[in-house]
């Protein structure tokens, strides 16, 4: 190659380099149209096969109502914030599905924008709750928290969700962002090209490393209302807290996935029956995982801490992890290293009146 360089003339290198610029260009350009045409692709079956599941259910309906077993008739939605683990948990959710009988559903909205409008939150809160076939059923996006109960619904929900210490989850998407990840590494990510690093960001003090993109996870479990995405909220983080509380079946951590997945298997084995033997197999676990991310230096870490708004999504993660572990203390055991799941520790007695 070096002899190849010297005896080609100057122009023949740069138009050469250009030459083979444009190439990878193009080759990009046409991965990315691909994708593009992938998605279209995957949109247009998953509407067909929602219209013919209507018309079916439509003409069901004309000749007699369906009643669901209170097994059959549940539903649970996973409003999944973004770099939580999120896809490793999901892809779990679709290998289990044929096992265990269930459907699973992907709520695509549109550019991931994780506040529905009024019509739309009508329309799926309706939708769902009297979509017969498609009970029970395991429904996964990236929407904030939405209450059934002001939409006339007797019936609510199972919430369920996982979060991440604040600022490793800025980390991790701040660099999916510009690398992708090995889950669909060909698709060309919006700040693709950016070589910077996160700590070179914050030091020069960037857009997509300030400390207001941290404000994600409290206004995903606050809500739809407009206070929860007024960033640095105490309204905003004092909500979150009670709809985690009253509002969610269970919420985990990312760096404790396994004992929430383990949590799930026995509290609905409807759903989750064999997932933590799954998640231990390695198949599913960690599936994605974000390309050239760098860890933040002390420096970065101490000086995002500073700010108010760290230190009340901070207070929000640091919550959720005590509510879990208690949860988790009142519900499993520990013996060898091992965790095992408490077997039914209650009973009736004193039952009157009593029967001949």
């Amino acid at each position: 190659m070096g002899l190849l360089r010297i005896m080609m003339p100057p122009k023949l290198q740069l138009l050469a380099v250009l030459t083979f610029g444009v190439l990878m260009l193009f080759l990009e350009n046409q991965i990315q149209k691909l994708e593009e045409s992938k998605e279209k692709l995957e949109r247009a079956i998953a509407r067909h096969e929602v219209r013919e599941i209507e018309q079916r259910h439509s003409m069901d309906g004309t000749r007699q109502e369906i009643v669901l077993d209170d097994d059959e008739d549940i539903l649970i939605i996973y409003n999944r914030v973004p770099k939580t683990a999120s896809t490793s948990f999901t892809n779990i959710a679709y290998d289990l599905c044929a096992k265990n009988k269930y459907h699973v559903l992907h709520i695509n909205t549109t550019k991931n924008n994780p506040v529905m409008s009024l019509q739309d939150q009508m329309r799926f809160v309706k939708n769902v709750s009297s979509w017969r076939e498609m009970k029970p059923g395991f429904y996964h996006g990236h929407i904030s928290f939405l209450d059934f109960t002001k939409f006339g619904v007797k019936k609510k929900p199972i919430y369920i969700n996982v979060i991440r210490d604040p600022i490793e989850r800025l980390v991790s998407y701040y660099y999916f962002l510009r690398f992708g990840d090995d889950y669909r590494p060909g698709l060309r990510r919006r700040k693709q090209g950016d070589k910077k690093t996160f700590d070179e960001c914050v030091a020069a003090g960037g857009s997509d490393c300030a400390p207001e993109k941290l404000w994600l996870q409290i206004p995903f479990f606050c809500g739809h209302s407009s206070e929860c995405w007024n960033v640095g909220s105490r309204w905003a983080l004092d909500q979150a807290k009670y709809n985690l509380v009253n509002e969610y079946f269970l919420v985990g951590v990312t760096e404790e996935l396994e004992d929430f997945i383990m949590l799930l298997e026995a509290a609905l084995p409807r759903f989750f029956r064999g997932a933590t033997e799954l998640y231990r197999s390695g198949k599913k676990s960690h599936l994605r995982k974000t390309t050239e991310k760098k860890a933040p230096s002390k420096e970065t870490t101490a000086k995002l801490q500073q700010s108010d708004i760290w230190k009340m999504e901070n207070e929000f993660y640091e919550f959720a992890l005590e509510q879990f572990q208690f949860v988790r203390a009142h519900a499993v055991r520990e013996k060898d290293g091992e965790l095992y799941v408490l077997a039914q520790n209650f009973f009736y007695e004193k039952i009157y009146p009593k029967s001949n």
